[in-house]
């Protein structure tokens, strides 16, 4: 029989996580999207100490050895209530893993400690301005020279890349075989000589997203992770944390408990709309559960994000019309109802998630060309 309920340890940690994230907005706000919005690096330090950066990492790389799904039930109270954790989000859920899984043991000692102490934020070099969700068309280059290699190239839509201390490039180290191999990922401070950071506002306001330019940018080559040339696979495994945790399904959860408590309920439809919403989030939790668990079969965080990020358009849509002329105002629930739109785009669009699931899932064929 198949078990649902949580342990009493969890409850635990849900209603720790919950009061930490209550009291978090208290003092800084309530952030839409907190983990992409929510920029506190005095929050990720606080977060370093209650042992909730890198806590499901392995001990002996500094981590907490706990269960993964004790960071997913930290990580939904925080983004649920809009708590600012952006500063470390990206290092917790992305760049520390790949590192104890691919880097060396001198880049672990160098750059593991950083991330666990909420001092240091990272951003992920990856798309390009014409290479979005279809990464083996980057040209970012990396060309080797002696101990160095030399970075040019363009990167957008690069959250944090005004503030973050390093970029995790994803990068072509070879363009002489097929677009899927020559891809390199390389650590770049964010202070080297060459670099150029113009950030993006967008229409909510925010500036996280950002591009930037290298130009002749030098970067010890023991920055390497990885196999020089081999790192796609490297990039589809960061990308399968990217797109089925717990954030593609609570981002603006915030919003829908406002809207929520002034609905009518009295009106039949307006309950069967509250129903199918909730019924999405216990359907959402489910598969992200089941990727935070390993239990999904691969690639099926394509699927998960697709369902997770369109349940969030259906609960802006639900803000949007419960608050009528109210969500007009231009305060944070509006701006929070402006991001609609970036839900289904970022990490790789709807419809690039249904390739992949068609695809590399299902097993489909290509349409012929």
């Amino acid at each position: 029989m198949m078990e649902f309920s949580w342990t009493a340890e969890q409850v635990e940690l849900r209603e720790h996580a919950r009061t930490v994230a209550t009291e978090a907005v208290e003092r800084y706000g309530r952030h839409n999207d907190s983990w992409i919005n929510g920029f506190s690096k005095e929050f990720a330090r606080e977060m370093a100490e209650h042992g909730w950066i890198g806590m499901t990492w392995p001990s002996e790389f500094g981590g907490g050895g706990r269960p993964a799904i004790d960071r997913l039930i930290v990580g939904e109270e925080l983004i649920a209530a809009g708590a600012p954790i952006a500063a470390m989000w990206f290092a917790d859920r992305q760049m520390g893993p790949t590192l104890i899984n691919y880097g060396t043991a001198d880049q672990q000692a160098e750059f593991l400690p950083g991330m666990l102490s909420g001092e240091t934020t990272w951003c992920i070099g990856m798309s390009e301005p014409n290479a979005g969700s279809d990464l083996a068309g980057l040209t970012t280059s990396a060309t080797r020279d002696g101990d160095d290699f030399v970075i040019n190239g363009q990167k957008i839509w690069t959250s944090f890349g005004e503030s973050a201390d390093y970029c995790y490039l994803i990068c072509r180290t070879d363009a002489s075989g097929p677009p899927h191999k020559g891809i390199s990922e390389i650590i770049v401070p964010m202070g080297t000589p060459g670099i150029e950071v113009r950030p993006i506002t967008d229409m909510t306001t925010n500036r996280h997203f950002c591009e930037v330019f290298f130009t002749d940018v030098r970067v010890p080559a023991v920055n390497l992770v990885g196999v020089e040339g081999n790192a796609f696979k490297q990039t589809m495994a960061q990308l399968e944390h990217e797109r089925g945790g717990i954030d593609r399904l609570v981002s603006n959860q915030a919003l829908y408990e406002i809207a929520k408590a002034r609905a009518d309920r009295t009106d039949p439809r307006v309950r069967q709309e509250i129903a199918r919403i909730e019924t999405g989030y216990r359907l959402g939790r489910i598969l992200v559960t089941r990727e935070t668990l390993r239990q999904a079969p691969k690639g099926f965080s394509a699927a998960t994000k697709c369902f997770c990020t369109e349940h969030e358009q259906v609960v802006a849509s639900f803000v949007a019309r419960t608050l009528g002329a109210d969500a007009t105002l231009w305060d944070t629930v509006g701006k929070g109802l402006a991001y609609d739109p970036a839900y289904t785009i970022m990490g790789g669009t709807s419809d690039i998630m249904r390739n992949i699931l068609g695809e590399r899932v299902l097993g489909l064929p290509r349409e012929p060309r």
